[in-house]
């Protein structure tokens, strides 16, 4: 099987999963992606995301218990999983071999 990647958004919204761990439903995520990086996203766009990066094995998700605060639904939780953890640190090592071909930026 050859090396599978991950596209920049599918990434970014793969890292804030494993930031939040046990908090990481849509709308916690797109919050943590305006406060974290700086960015506008849409909710929509974080869920197909989310659930492509499930079928792909790289989260996992469960629903939570439902909580007057969102008139009794529940909220669906997503995990990062061993696959995903994995993942994430061959890009960032990919990045990082690449980074340091760069003179200008002097990681001495």
């Amino acid at each position: 099987m050859g090396k599978s990647y991950i596209g920049e958004f599918e990434e970014l919204v793969l890292t804030i999963v494993a930031i939040l761990q046990d908090d990481a439903y849509g709308n916690a995520i797109v919050n943590e992606i305006k406060s974290k990086a700086g960015r506008e996203v849409n909710l929509s766009a974080v869920h197909v995301t989310l659930y492509r990066l499930e079928d792909k094995g790289y989260v996992k998700s469960d629903m939570g218990g439902a909580t007057n605060e969102r008139g009794g639904r529940r909220k669906r939780i997503f995990t990062i999983t061993n696959a995903g953890l994995a993942i994430l640190k061959d890009m960032k090592e990919s990045r990082m071999d690449l980074w340091k071909l760069i003179p200008q930026l002097n990681f001495g």
